[in-house]
């Protein structure tokens, strides 16, 4: 207990959007180096969270002023003359993010990362929080509760504990015999007998997969914004963000069920079962791994399957958005170019700072991920006769690795491999070393057949067969816009390009009328392939023209079709991946409309 470093966390001014916190380090030595994380496991990106660190001090056990200096951008050195310091500071708090912290007239939020300074050499020690909330907030946290603080085993497990502070009224709900909880901040239009209805399906289904869950308690903390979505990990408790107005439509529930799902699932694939190269984190810059693709795809690959499990989805929509991942990265030309052990890698910079020639150069892990744990999962299912499936892969990991003791960068690939009896190296080798298109044939076993078609407007996402039966031939111009008027990306390749259309060119007109971003790919659409159509844009402020000769789409909207004449072992082994018999509703659904 004497050695435990102690916070207090207080927010007297939330329209500063300021916490206020003190650290109390122990006596541990003649000098002592306190940080600030540059990153928060679960989000692959340097933050620089001190850049929000202001009036930092120090002073000793009688309040006198302790002498300290600065080492860089996130460390101070301070003469402890070993003697237990303390360490006063304000924190700027006002971005709305998962991974970030926010603090106002409503709620204060805060992730351990950006608010907590540590000592490495006091890492492993206990740490306590203690929370002053403004008026008569409650504190919702994961944290065991000791008196007036909550309570971390070490610095690890304080980061990974995210804190929300606020006038909420947390809903409870057991399932799988464990007490949960859901905390909601910013008015979300829900219903909450249906919110815990359907999360406690959700939970049940995860925990059937893995024989039980590894808390003892859970928080959901659910954020509705008015733009914005996302959720982040952590050890017992997630964080999500979603947008307020998305709970009230079909499409907007079936996407914040699988967000649930898939940040549920990461309790174990990720939160315990981790990448060794990640064991332990170094909070002082970048943790570099080729598995990302595993624990973020496949988790991604699972969101959805759970989320049909639990019966909270059909079997065709879950075709119907498998479909449409598809297409994603079939219209991501960057998917030919970076293989996905190199995404993994390079998520630092790749992933999480996107640019304009991002999508040329670049494919997500989430993505290409998700695609090729199907896949996968197929695979083994179809070598080992639907004896054995991605399902056995986890809980053989789970088994091997769930001491977080760490995942060799080799250890999927290896268990796969044991699970499915076959050798699995040239599907690894396409699949993650290169980048050729993936091969789609192990949807045969479950009688599917992977078929391609050009998108018929810019909105249509794949997932379901044409609509025109061909006779529609819209011209393709190779641009994604942003905002009312801006060229965000010119597709590689693409007519655009060829024609030295720029990312961040300012549209004016198109064939001399004027034109907006979200009239443009339609009025280029109403075109035929060969036709000419002339851009006048603005670029650095001048004024330019351009023709452009319109192309025919490229096949890139992917959909899963049943074939024709399935055979009784195709039938059987779809029951078996999905629970629902092959041709129950056999049509791929489109997804609703929002408001429906």
């Amino acid at each position: 207990m004497a050695l435990a470093i102690r916070y207090r966390v207080s927010m007297s001014r939330p329209h500063s959007h300021l916490f206020e916190v003190e650290a109390t380090f122990p006596a541990a030595g003649d000098t002592l180096t306190v940080c600030l994380p540059v990153w928060t496991p679960g989000s692959y990106l340097v933050r620089e969270y001190a850049r929000h660190v202001q009036e930092f001090r120090v002073v000793d056990e009688a309040g006198f002023s302790v002498p300290f200096e600065r080492q860089d951008k996130r460390s101070f050195l301070i003469h402890a003359a070993n003697k237990p310091v303390r360490c006063l500071y304000k924190v700027y708090a006002n971005e709305l993010t998962v991974r970030t912290s926010h603090l106002d007239g409503t709620h204060g939020y805060f992730n351990g990362a950006t608010v907590f300074f540590y000592a490495e050499s006091l890492r492993r020690a206990e740490h306590r929080v203690s929370v002053e909330p403004y008026a008569d907030w409650r504190v919702s946290v994961a944290l065991p509760l000791s008196g007036r603080e909550y309570v971390a085993r070490d610095y690890d497990e304080l980061v990974d504990s995210p804190f929300e502070v606020g006038p909420h009224t947390p809903v409870p709900f057991t399932a799988a015999g464990v007490p949960h909880e859901v905390v909601l901040w910013g008015e979300p239009q829900l219903d909450e007998k249906k919110l815990v209805a359907d999360l406690t399906k959700l939970v049940e289904t995860e925990a059937a997969m893995f024989g039980g869950l590894p808390v003892a308690r859970y928080v959901f903390v659910v954020h509705a914004s008015d733009k914005g979505r996302g959720g982040l990990e952590h050890k017992a408790s997630t964080v999500l963000l979603f947008p307020r107005g998305g709970f009230s439509s079909s499409k907007g529930w079936e996407d914040f069920l699988t967000l649930a799902a898939h940040e549920y699932f990461h309790l174990w694939n990720v939160k315990r079962v981790k990448p060794r190269r990640l064991v332990p984190f170094d909070y002082a810059q970048e943790n570099y791994t080729q598995l990302l693709w595993w624990f973020e795809g496949c988790t991604s690959y699972y969101d959805n399957l759970i989320t049909r499990r639990a019966g909270l989805m059909t079997a065709p929509r879950y075709l119907t958005r498998l479909g449409e991942s598809f297409t994603a990265l079939y219209t991501t030309p960057g998917r030919l170019v970076l293989p996905l052990v190199d995404a993994s890698m390079i998520a630092w910079t790749k992933h999480y700072r996107p640019d304009e020639n991002t999508p040329n150069t670049a494919v997500s892990y989430y993505l290409k991920g998700e695609l090729v744990c199907a896949l996968l999962d197929l695979t083994i299912r179809q070598a080992t006769g639907d004896a054995k499936s991605l399902d056995d892969l986890q809980r053989l990991l789970w088994k091997r690795y769930g001491d977080e003791s760490g995942v060799p960068e080799d250890g999927v690939e290896a268990a796969a491999q044991e699970v499915a009896g076959v050798n699995l190296k040239p599907f690894f080798d396409r699949a993650l070393r290169g980048v050729d298109e993936l091969e789609l044939s192990p949807f045969a076993h479950v009688g599917l057949e992977a078929k391609f078609r050009p998108r018929e407007s810019s909105g249509d996402k794949g997932g379901t067969p044409p609509r025109s039966k061909g006779e529609k031939n819209p011209g393709y111009l190779g641009v994604a816009t942003r905002g009312s008027s801006t060229i965000a990306t010119v597709f590689d390749g693409s007519p655009a390009m060829q024609a030295g259309v720029y990312a961040d060119d300012e549209l004016a007109a198109l064939d001399g009328l004027k034109c907006d971003a979200g009239q443009l790919l339609s009025r280029c659409e109403d075109k035929k392939p060969g036709e000419t159509v002339k851009l006048t844009l603005f670029r650095r402020d001048r004024l330019i023209e351009l023709p452009v000769v319109l192309g025919a789409r490229p096949a890139d909207a992917v959909w899963l079709a049943r074939v024709e004449h399935p055979t009784d072992a195709q039938r059987a082994a779809f029951q078996a991946w999905l629970g629902a018999p092959w041709d129950a509703d056999a049509a791929p659904v489109e997804s609703p409309p929002r408001g429906v």
